[in-house]
């Protein structure tokens, strides 16, 4: 299993000493280096950035929000950053929730599983080169109508990697046997041990679909996950119940929350009820109070180095191929490294 590290998004800006991170990340070898878009700062623009001071890790988008650009402006991204990087790029995409895709876009969210394998399509196009003509529910090139000028195009640039990776940000079941189905790796969010196997029945129906892009054997599953080395636990909860309270309880509307949904898979269905129910009426330290430390534990790993080593052996029995550190410091990111040599 392998180790990342993502920067996440911005708060009101750019995260303070954030250089000295990615350096250290570089230094100590990790895998990969990931960046976050969702209404704030965009997830390109920082990774050709910060990207550019490394030499070693992977370049991910986690993720790129399929709204947010049409699927050729990606596949030109997508080629240029491959190229300034030396071949280092993952184009990790997704289609966002419905409240940032309407809200935020301005779009209609749609049939999202079939406007992801649209879009998926129509960038592996513009990657290999080809001449663009496609006409699906989503995307039309040329599009009909209009000045009638439209004529079918091809990138003016060669790409270094003609199959960049595409990994897809998914957390429903039906968008997990897409990513299996057509993608080159998975990237979740509030996965756990306990989750385990009720992923890798999902993923083997993907791969099991004809005419699938690959096997269990050749799919990455990048896992996203807060780390605190902290010898108290509390305090070390504490510091991820925030964040996991606006994800089930403030992230999506209260009838549809992709995030909440994985806890509820888990079996704490009352809990995010209730964590919601307060979140919702503008009681948000109720609401993070109300995030128990189990629930902490099911996604997280936190307390003391010897604890988390020990937790750690039940990732290592899991489809996951990467732990993506969200967020973490100079120190985490070295604990990580030692115990994950």
């Amino acid at each position: 299993m392998k180790l990342g590290w993502s920067m996440g998004y911005w708060g009101a800006g750019p995260r303070p000493g954030i250089e000295q991170v990615v350096a250290e990340a570089d230094r100590l070898g990790l895998d990969s280096i990931w960046t976050a878009e969702s209404y704030g700062s965009d997830a390109l623009t920082p990774l050709a950035w910060y990207g550019a001071r490394t030499t070693r890790p992977r370049l991910g988008t986690g993720i790129v929000q399929m709204s947010a650009r049409t699927p050729t402006a990606v596949g030109m991204a997508a080629m240029t950053l491959d190229h300034l990087s030396g071949g280092r790029l993952i184009l990790g995409l997704g289609t966002s929730g419905p409240q940032v895709v309407e809200g935020w876009y301005g779009q209609e969210y749609g049939k999202p599983l079939a406007r992801t394998r649209q879009y998926v399509d129509i960038v592996r196009k513009v990657v290999a080169r080809e001449r663009l003509t496609y006409q699906g529910a989503d995307y039309r090139m040329p599009i009909e109508g209009g000045t009638g000028l439209g004529k079918p195009l091809r990138s003016t640039i060669r790409p270094l990697r003609d199959d960049i990776p595409i990994f897809l940000g998914a957390q429903g079941p039906k968008n997990v046997a897409l990513a299996a189905e057509i993608a080159d790796g998975w990237l979740t969010l509030f996965f756990g041990p306990k989750l385990n196997d009720h992923y890798r029945k999902i993923l083997a129906e993907g791969f099991a679909r004809p005419g699938a892009r690959r096997d269990k054997d050749g799919f990455e599953v990048a896992v996203s996950v807060d780390v605190v080395v902290d010898d108290d636990i509390e305090a070390a909860a504490d510091k991820v119940r925030p964040g996991l309270a606006l994800y089930i309880g403030g992230m999506g509307a209260a009838e549809v929350n992709f995030h909440r949904n994985q806890f509820v898979r888990m079996g704490y269905e009352q809990e995010c009820e209730k964590i919601t129910e307060l979140y919702l009426a503008g009681r948000k330290d109720e609401a993070i109070a109300a995030v128990s430390t189990k629930m902490v534990e099911e996604v997280a790993l936190i307390g003391p180095k010897a604890k988390i080593a020990d937790d750690l052996a039940g990732w290592r029995n899991t489809i996951a191929t990467s732990l993506i550190l969200q967020r973490g410091d100079i120190p985490t990111l070295r604990t990580m490294a030692e115990l994950m040599e």
